[in-house]
């Protein structure tokens, strides 16, 4: 739970600019900003602050004055505990708290292989994957969110920023996916991995198993 005196840095970049629109093209947001605001303990000045916004521009964005971006409906998400869609007021069927091996069906990306380890729609997303070697090494990703993996079998190559780790069975990392990172098997059998990673939460959301800076380096 975060209060008035203890939230979470600023946020920079697109988070601080101004959009203007009618808000009735997200007609729940503005309410639910609120209601989530007061949910977290946290003051309009702080929750601002922490947004890199001001109050009177979150004041407008409460009040259906302005349309908020995707960016600052982001930012304000993780600044609340919350996801993108409950801040669009949206309401998902019950998911089982419990998913069996057999309804794990493997699907193909990037030449990757992952299984949805835990229910679609969290603020959390886990999967197990198998990377083959030579799949994705050169790709470098840079998007929001965290991301957790922990290697089953094999060995992992893993590169953070200018630092390359080499992780065996038992190893794990814990990183923010802002941090330009590449995944690849170290060796020809490839690797396999349990991955839990926090994106942005909407009906057009991707998992991150692909390009997503449009080049490599």
């Amino acid at each position: 739970m975060s209060s008035p005196e203890a939230g979470p840095g600023p946020v920079t970049g697109p988070t601080a600019e101004p959009t203007a629109g009618p808000a009735e093209t997200l007609p729940a947001v503005a309410p639910q900003l609120r209601a989530l605001r007061r949910r977290a303990a946290l003051t309009l000045e702080a929750a601002a602050r922490a947004a890199g916004l001001s109050p009177a521009h979150l004041s407008r964005l409460e009040t259906g004055q302005r349309q908020p971006s995707l960016p600052m409906l982001l930012a304000l998400a993780r600044i609340y505990g919350t996801t993108v869609s409950e801040l669009l007021g949206e309401t998902v069927a019950d998911r089982d708290a419990v998913v069996r091996a057999g309804d794990m069906e493997p699907t193909a990306a990037g030449g990757w292989t992952y299984w949805q380890a835990g229910s679609p729609g969290r603020g959390m997303q886990a999967l197990r994957v198998h990377v083959p070697y030579g799949s994705q090494g050169d790709i470098v990703r840079v998007h929001p969110g965290e991301e957790w993996l922990y290697v089953l079998t094999g060995r992992l190559r893993l590169r953070l920023g200018d630092a390359t780790h080499l992780l065996g069975p038992g190893d794990s990392a814990h990183f923010d996916s802002l941090t330009p990172h590449r995944i690849a098997a170290q060796d020809p059998d490839g690797v396999e991995l349990l991955f839990v990673h926090t994106l942005l939460q909407s009906p057009t959301a991707t998992l991150c198993l692909g390009p997503t800076t449009g080049e490599t380096p």
